[in-house]
């Protein structure tokens, strides 16, 4: 059994494409949860072990190589990098009931960025946030509960209408060292468990929104901030990397903030240099921020 095991995960590790969602979302939820089936391989090669059992030795060995071939490289990319030509970005989920707002953007300071994005900015709390971040990023614009801190000047900014029922994104044009530059904030719709599966059909809807929004988009370099409620290899993101690149940097975890299992919150650019990310330490809400270091392009 624990060889059949071994076999069928490294299977659907390396196939993961084809894992069916069989009207539950199980494809998706396998996706999201890819980097986790190391663990099977620790689970296998354990058994095997214990039992003095080659075969089960074997497939749990199968399983290690696939699993190393698929996220070695990404750990290898992990890590915040060195200074140098380019912007720091960082997009965070604060939490509609974060505690200290002011904390939260004084944590977010500390890596020097040159455009900050949050996501869930309530009314309430707003002035706290700009309280801290406008001395350092002096240009703002907010849509809903969204809303972008900028070190250089922005000269447009708009409500991006993905979701009728919802505020929750924007587009700005920022004018960076290396020329304009269309800076979209969004926070898409949550993934949440029913009776029958997994609900995502209208996460999925923003996402199939947002990505004909980017179609139309007449700037040549996009960097596109948020939480999208979306692990980064679930194959839902298509939408976005159909059109952009997925800014990565080992794994990134950024939910749930007191032990992170899943990234949701993305980084994606086009026409820009390769990008890195790295998340940052827990503030005071269910995310953690993430960070990325980018090239002017």
């Amino acid at each position: 059994m624990p060889a059949a095991l071994g076999l069928l995960a490294a299977l659907a590790l390396g196939g993961h494409r084809l894992v069916p969602d069989l009207g539950v979302g199980l494809g998706g939820l396998w996706e999201s949860a890819l980097p986790w089936s190391g663990l099977a391989a620790v689970a296998v090669l354990l058994c095997a072990v214990l039992r003095r059992a080659p075969v089960a030795a074997c497939a749990g060995g199968v399983l290690a190589v696939v699993w190393a071939g698929v996220f070695g490289p990404l750990l290898l990319s992990g890590g915040a990098p060195a200074g140098g030509a380019g912007l720091t970005v960082v997009t965070h989920n604060v939490n509609a009931h974060n505690p200290d707002p002011a904390g939260t953007a004084r944590a977010l300071l500390a890596v020097n960025p040159d455009l900050v994005a949050l996501e869930e900015v309530t009314d309430a709390a707003l002035p706290a946030y700009r309280g801290v971040l406008d001395g350092a990023l002096p240009h703002h614009a907010r849509s809903g509960t969204v809303a972008l801190w900028s070190r250089y000047p922005v000269t447009q900014a708009r409500r991006l209408t993905i979701d009728p029922g919802w505020n929750r994104s924007l587009r700005a044009e920022v004018q960076s060292p290396g020329g304009p530059l269309a800076v979209y904030v969004a926070h898409l719709a949550s993934v949440r468990p029913t009776v029958t599966g997994f609900a995502t059909a209208h996460r999925d809807r923003d996402l199939a929104a947002l990505g004909h929004a980017l179609d139309g988009e007449p700037l040549r370099r996009v960097l596109l901030l948020g939480d999208l409620n979306t692990a980064a290899d679930d194959r839902a993101l298509a939408p976005l990397t159909d059109r952009l690149t997925l800014a990565r940097g080992g794994f990134g975890f950024t939910w749930p903030a007191a032990f992170p299992l899943v990234r949701i919150d993305h980084v994606l650019t086009r026409g820009l240099s390769p990008a890195t990310t790295w998340p940052l330490s827990a503030t005071a809400s269910d995310h953690r921020p993430l960070a990325a270091r980018i090239g002017a392009g």
